[in-house]
């Protein structure tokens, strides 16, 4: 299932993509008498009884076509896919050969660090370059949606937790994220992990490690490669960090970036983005995440 969150009368609210269009799944359920969460973390947290009674939502608006709840996708103005994520922890240098073009070590053991809620985005929001920072970078990123509680899970079964997968686009401010050791400075900023434009579940996905990802710049493609280059896979990186926290449902894990970032480039041939910048995050599946870049003044 495609599934997104929408703006209306300065709500949230959250929607079903399908052949016929957007499904308001509250509009509907109202309806329809059906006792269907209406918020995207309700249904998270709902678990299967949650997930088929939207489903059920789904399916009856579909064959009844009302403009009542269904609403054309070009008509709706996107929120975030995952809008109030309890954790944001990402993967650093997971990618094989991104490690390779900045001539980091191959890591032993995932590196992680987080971001926090002031960063999320959506599709087709306007996302500000801070006045504090010159060298503002893409990165490509398959995002791991938790589905339910999860600690010390086995990696054979640490895919039984997720809930699905969307894009990201992890911004990264490179002259504050070095400017010391630790990187939070420069991936914090406002707006850094714009999501979307859906959260597709992880039984329409299938294999999270077989996905190909891109990412172009006004149109210019400056990374294209596959999940399947990660050092730690999918299943990894969630038993991994269930082993020293717990995960909750609708927390987010980031899972790194391949290779064509900026940083990656020869000193005297990097382009940071600038004001007025196009940049889409494409995953094979979820969809293309499209923000536009504007300087702070």
């Amino acid at each position: 299932m495609k599934l997104l969150n929408f703006k209306q009368n300065e709500q949230v609210k959250l929607g079903v993509l399908t052949s016929v269009g957007v499904v308001d799944v509250a509009a509907a359920a109202n309806v329809f008498e059906i006792n269907a969460p209406s918020d995207i973390h309700e249904l998270i947290e709902g678990g299967p009884a949650a997930m088929a009674a939207a489903s059920a939502v789904a399916a009856q608006a579909v064959e009844l076509k009302s403009s009542e709840y269904i609403i054309p996708e070009s008509d709706i103005t996107y929120a975030s896919a995952v809008t109030k994520p309890g954790k944001i922890i990402c993967v650093g240098l997971n990618y094989r050969r991104h490690a390779e073009e900045t001539n980091a070590p191959i890591p032993q053991y995932p590196i992680l660090f987080n971001k926090f809620n002031n960063t999320i985005a959506a599709h087709g929001d306007t996302v500000l370059l801070p006045k504090v920072s010159t060298k503002v970078d893409y990165e490509a990123e398959l995002v791991i949606v938790i589905g339910k509680q999860t600690k010390d899970v086995e990696e054979e079964k640490a895919l039984g937790h997720v809930f699905g997968y969307c894009n990201v686009n992890d911004l990264s401010a490179r002259d504050l994220q070095m400017r010391t050791q630790q990187w939070l400075l420069g991936k914090s900023c406002d707006g850094f992990s714009p999501l979307g434009p859906y959260l597709v579940t992880a039984d329409e996905v299938g294999d999270p490690n077989k996905l190909a990802i891109s990412c172009t710049v006004n149109g210019e493609v400056r990374q294209s490669s596959n999940t399947s280059d990660m050092i730690f896979n999918v299943k990894e990186i969630v038993s991994y960090i269930s082993q020293y926290m717990t995960l909750e449902p609708g927390d987010i894990i980031l899972t790194g970036t391949p290779e064509g970032v900026v940083l990656g480039y020869p000193e005297d041939k990097q382009v940071y983005l600038k004001d007025g910048d196009v940049v889409t995050i494409e995953i094979e599946k979820l969809g293309a995440l499209t923000v536009t870049m504007k300087q702070e003044v």
